[in-house]
């Protein structure tokens, strides 16, 4: 069947029940689609089979943009995508990629599925995106070639591959680095070759992309946590009765604690075979890398998107 076709079939397959299409990018073995699946699961058993989930992995269905674009025309009903990424839809978003922004992951979480955390996942909805749920894609921090990172002094004048995020490029010139946009694709030939000489990334995503083959260590200065958010597009949800949105955020709000302990055994897992593989692991005291991005902190206070939610973040912690 052509993918057009497949976009233009209605949602409802006669006796079937109601079927909603989820595609995104990451491969079947990924803790989110490990929680989207159980997401399915939950959703098909309280509702007796009259909603159900059809994912699509693996970029089936198009790439993370194009799915965004299908959601917003009413095509596609739900994708996955970075916090960072939504921030070109919703500004407010940015917030999430503030360095240092939560002392630690619960109090993270617990802020995300809170009163500000659901302000957030409503502010997509001018630009027909509506988040249903944060999914854990882990603590960022630095890996390099040479020696372990334990302060900023240790990635001034070094080259750091970053993605292509305005934050992000932002922490690695207050840090004293050269930030530099590489592809992820191309990050470990880059590395191999010195075109850079540190990059930064979860725990799962260093061991599965084997990049610590080329550069051995691995330092827990926990910059960033931008969540994984889970979108609907508003086409979609506008068309659900009352039964079926209650139905898809109970099932969300199951499938995301199932998914945040995938991701918890899925970093334990990486670090049991990164230390096998003679990965260096260091432990790095914050406070230095704190006042190096201040600077961040006080422009996002001054910007008017971003003032109010960064506000009440600080404040609920």
């Amino acid at each position: 069947m052509a993918l057009g076709m497949l976009f233009l079939m209605g949602c409802h397959d006669g006796e079937q029940g109601q079927k909603l299409r989820l595609a995104h990018g990451l491969d079947v073995t990924h803790p989110v689609h490990a929680g989207m699946v159980r997401m399915g699961e939950v959703v098909d058993s309280i509702s007796g089979g009259q909603l159900q989930l059809e994912i699509y992995p693996s970029g089936q269905l198009g790439t993370e943009s194009q799915c965004l674009e299908l959601l917003q025309l009413g095509s596609l009903a739900m994708t996955k995508v970075s916090a960072a990424v939504m921030e070109r839809f919703a500004p407010s978003y940015s917030v999430l990629s503030l360095p240092y922004l939560f002392p630690d992951r619960e109090t993270g979480f617990a802020i995300l599925d809170g009163p500000v955390g659901r302000d957030l996942l409503a502010q997509g909805s001018r630009a027909r995106l509506r988040g249903l749920t944060f999914f854990d894609a882990g603590n960022r921090s630095f890996y390099t070639k040479d020696g372990p990172v334990r302060s900023p002094d240790d990635i001034s004048g070094k080259k750091v591959r970053v993605q292509n995020s305005a934050m992000a490029v932002n922490l690695i010139r207050h840090l004293g680095g050269s930030p530099t946009p590489i592809s992820y694709g191309e990050l470990y030939t880059a590395l191999q070759q010195g075109v850079v000489d540190a990059a930064e990334n979860n725990l799962p995503s260093y061991y599965t992309s084997r990049h610590y083959e080329v550069t051995p260590y691995y330092s827990y200065d926990k910059h960033t946590s931008v969540p994984d958010v889970l979108v609907i597009g508003t086409a979609t949800w506008d068309g659900l009765s009352a039964t079926e949105k209650a139905w898809l955020e109970t099932a969300a709000t199951m499938a995301t604690k199932y998914q945040r302990d995938r991701w918890q055994a899925a970093e334990r897992e990486a670090v049991t075979e990164l230390l096998k593989a003679g990965v260096t692991f260091t432990e790095v005291a914050p406070t230095a890398f704190r006042e190096a991005v201040q600077p961040m902190y006080e422009a996002a206070r001054q910007d008017p998107a971003l003032s109010e939610i960064l506000n009440k973040i600080l404040a609920a912690q």
